[in-house]
């Protein structure tokens, strides 16, 4: 036995205990011209697992090649599927398309045999659900794949179908059906014992998962898969690759617990290493990056919004929520607005834009149109029945009740949501939800419960490092004319608005004087008008 033949062995031996480091490292030590095709494809595999993409699809497309050659078209056609997909997910479509289409040419006139299952796997039921059309097709298209796993006694295969079936289930609108399939297939995954061949296609069960239950703001679920996700990736030597995809979902979880630390050095720290890989998830990390910073207010927050953007991933509601913190009440208003409508129908994606727009707007004065996404989140929520939509709705549905001013029927729903944000471990959201509760207590007279609302808001706001920085007053107002504008804004006469300041008549004449040649108006309407476009009305 020679030198090469020994470390061969090894090599074979390290990719079947899927010891990818030690894999790779004999496979690199072995001349190209001595591995077979399962030699080559092994390697391609542990590459993968290592985060050498390059040397991934070099070696994955010498496999397929081999295979086909050799009478082996089931283990070609894996070849090639494995080759588009990683194509496909580093943005290059035109080879990744051409890679799955060779796949399914290659099993074209063959028995079926659970590679037939695979290839529809992916070649039908992954490429419409990732493009997020067609759930009805994808739904069929699943069902397909679960029967011939069935057919074919391949439990993987079969898990493969039922996960892929709930999704297009939820993404129908049928969430409760479609999370209990999801949960019935990962139930059969996390029970098995999966071959090399099919850690990839359990390693993808478990992100989709991830991923369903984050789009549709079910943060239970969301929490405890990662953790089953994070459990069974560390029973692997090494997993680059899932590791940062893993990682992307547990900075979602920080941003969202108020970890901001955390969420921004595991959000950057993955991006960058996912650009080769996954152009997508980097631009979910670089997102919650931009939204630790906004929340921060930190400058460079445009700018990952920005590297967001140019990933493919829409930097909305954050874009305008950014501008919300900047002051620009206006300008936030019409970009949500407009994000509204580049959302299209689709009620997941404009849940989150919904809710941004109820702050935004509720700053704008624009109350009819609060009231409106309120509205929409409360439906979107009432199908979906997740415990993050649900909660949103409720936040939502008490923001909007105290700012037209029914601070008695606001009560109740704003600590109804104070509670649910708190059960989610949401500190941020719960701590926003404090301050509205201390304006309703306020308006009802109870200024101690205001107080300790209050309280408990600045409390959590010091701990998670928000920024709030002192309102600069638009066209060079003293804080005492936003005041008076404030009060023109609610009706208020000259001699009302004395009273509610305590100064005179003449002292409010004198204000509105020097406010209407600041702001460019000649009337109390048009002040009126400026008061709400720019935040100032009392009746917000």
């Amino acid at each position: 036995m020679d030198e090469h033949t020994d470390t061969l062995i090894q090599a074979r031996q390290a990719c079947a205990a899927q010891d990818w480091p030690t894999a790779a490292a004999r496979f690199d030590a072995v001349p190209s011209e001595r591995l077979s095709a399962d030699d080559l494809a092994a390697y391609s595999d542990a590459a993968w697992w290592l985060g050498r993409i390059d040397d991934t699809l070099r070696l994955g497309a010498a496999a397929c090649d081999v295979f086909q050659a050799d009478g082996r078209p089931a283990d070609a056609a894996w070849a090639a599927l494995m080759v588009g997909i990683f194509h496909l997910a580093r943005g290059d479509e035109p080879q990744g398309m051409g890679w799955l289409g060779r796949a399914g040419r290659l099993m074209e006139g063959m028995p079926e045999c659970p590679m037939h299952g695979y290839v529809a796997h992916f070649t039908e039921v992954e490429s419409k659900l990732m493009a997020d059309r067609q759930p009805a097709a994808a739904l069929d298209a699943a069902r397909r794949v679960r029967d011939i796993g069935r057919r074919c006694d391949e439990p993987d295969l079969v898990a493969a179908g039922l996960h892929g079936e709930g999704r297009a289930l939820v993404r129908s609108g049928q969430v409760v059906d479609g999370l209990a399939l999801i949960d019935e297939a990962m139930a059969t995954v996390t029970d098995s014992r999966v071959t090399r061949r099919h850690s990839f296609v359990t390693g993808g069960l478990y992100c989709h998962t991830i991923a369903t239950c984050h789009a549709v703001a079910d943060l239970r679920r969301m929490v405890r898969w990662t953790e089953l996700t994070e459990r069974w990736l560390a029973s692997f030597p090494a997993a680059v690759v899932f590791d940062a995809l893993c990682g992307v979902h547990r900075a979602q979880l920080h941003l969202l617990r108020g970890e901001w630390d955390e969420a921004e050095r595991r959000a950057l720290e993955v991006a960058k290493g996912l650009d080769a890989h996954r152009v997508d998830y980097a631009a979910e990390a670089w997102y919650v990056v931009a939204e630790v910073r906004r929340l921060r207010g930190a400058s460079s927050a445009a700018e990952a919004y920005d590297e967001a953007h140019a990933r493919g991933r829409d930097p909305q509601p954050g874009r305008a929520l950014l501008r919300l913190r900047h002051g620009d009440v206006v300008g936030a208003a019409t970009s949500v607005r407009s994000a509204l409508v580049a959302a299209g129908n689709d009620s997941r994606r404009r849940a989150p834009i919904c809710a941004a727009a109820v702050e935004i707007t509720i700053a704008a004065g624009r109350l009819d149109e609060a009231a409106d996404a309120a509205s929409e989140l409360a439906a979107t929520a009432a199908t979906y029945a997740t415990s993050g939509l649900e909660t949103m709705a409720c936040a939502a549905h008490g923001a909007v009740l105290l700012a037209e001013g029914r601070a008695a029927e606001a009560l109740p729903v704003l600590r109804d949501a104070c509670r649910r944000w708190h059960e989610l471990g949401a500190a941020y959201d719960a701590a926003g939800t404090c301050v509205r509760l201390a304006e309703a207590y306020r308006a009802l007279g109870d200024e101690t419960s205001a107080a300790a609302e209050r309280a408990q808001a600045e409390a959590a706001y010091e701990r998670l490092g928000v920024h709030r920085p002192a309102p600069q007053a638009p066209d060079g107002l003293t804080g005492r004319e936003c005041e008076v504008l404030a009060l023109v804004a609610d009706g208020r006469s000259n001699r009302e608005i004395g009273e509610a300041l305590h100064i005179s008549d003449r002292t409010v004449a004198r204000h509105l004087t020097n406010i209407f040649h600041k702001i460019g108006t000649t009337s109390r309407t048009q002040a009126a008008r400026y008061a709400i476009d720019h935040g100032l009305s009392t009746s917000r």
